[in-house]
């Protein structure tokens, strides 16, 4: 039997639809979660846990990443830069490109690919569990008391993971200008302190990294609280957590990064 010629067309039809449908379906429930987000604020104390759960926990990777990733680039800088002339000028190199691009951007990924599939999976769990269920039975909205905190947790932490991953990183690159090349310490300091602007380029990396933690932190919710209730389901959402907050994290880097380049 010939097989349907427009078979492969109605399949990407469906799931181009499908994808219409998740990304409404995230826009409500985005909205429904600032909504109710207020028990957040008033019970403090279910935030700042999850606030340690997602950053606090994720510091050692963060900082582990950020120092290999600044020594990396002062290699690699060093490299390139002694080829004219220009290797005192390795801190300004290193601090602008994570300040820049790939503090916010390698934290967001490190984030989501730690944190934000615990979280998926332990709402997923909750679900499966009929945890969630059970809270609606006792008037307790499950928005409020399980999803609301975990957001707010991921856009707090976003930021600070982001600026110590910049911190370390810059820390590896001085590891190497300094101690291993051979670079002086003031000329570092001075021409990293000279080129690297605040309104421009450190603005511009807390922006990104706030934006990124909205969009992991809402992605790792809405992936667990609409995970089908059974094992495999959790698993394929945790699996599109990770995948779909890498591809929006570099989506969004892309548009923050010809906004702030225009914006100049």
């Amino acid at each position: 039997m010939m097989s349907d010629p427009f078979k492969q067309i109605r399949g990407l039809g469906a799931r181009g639809i499908e994808f219409v449908w998740r990304g409404g379906a995230m826009a409500r429930f985005f909205v429904l979660v600032l909504l109710q987000s207020g028990m957040s604020f008033r019970r403090l104390g279910l935030t700042i846990r999850e606030i340690y759960f997602a950053g606090v926990m994720s510091l050692v990777i963060i900082m582990v990443s950020g120092l290999f990733i600044g020594m990396v680039l002062g290699l690699q800088g060093f490299e390139t830069l002694q080829k004219y002339g220009a290797e005192e000028t390795m801190g300004v190199l290193v601090a602008l490109s994570l300040v820049r691009e790939l503090g916010p951007v390698v934290t967001a990924l490190l984030f989501a690919s730690r944190a934000g599939s615990a979280i998926t999976a332990e709402i997923g769990l909750m679900k499966a569990t009929e945890q969630l269920k059970a809270m609606d039975m006792m008037a307790v909205d499950p928005v409020a008391r399980v999803v609301a905190p975990r957001f707010w947790a991921g856009v707090v932490s976003m930021p600070l993971l982001a600026a110590m991953f910049s911190a370390m990183g810059i820390f590896g690159g001085y590891i190497v200008a300094v101690v291993l090349v051979g670079i002086d310490a003031g000329v570092f300091w001075s021409n990293m302190q000279s080129a690297v602007s605040f309104n421009h380029d450190v603005l511009g990396g807390i922006i990104k990294s706030i934006v990124f933690g909205i969009a992991v932190s809402i992605i790792a919710t809405f992936e667990g609280f609409d995970a089908d209730p059974t094992a495999e389901g959790v698993s394929r959402a945790t699996t599109r957590t990770v995948v779909t907050s890498a591809l929006t994290v570099l989506a969004l880097d892309l548009m923050l990064t010809g906004f702030m380049i225009n914006m100049k």
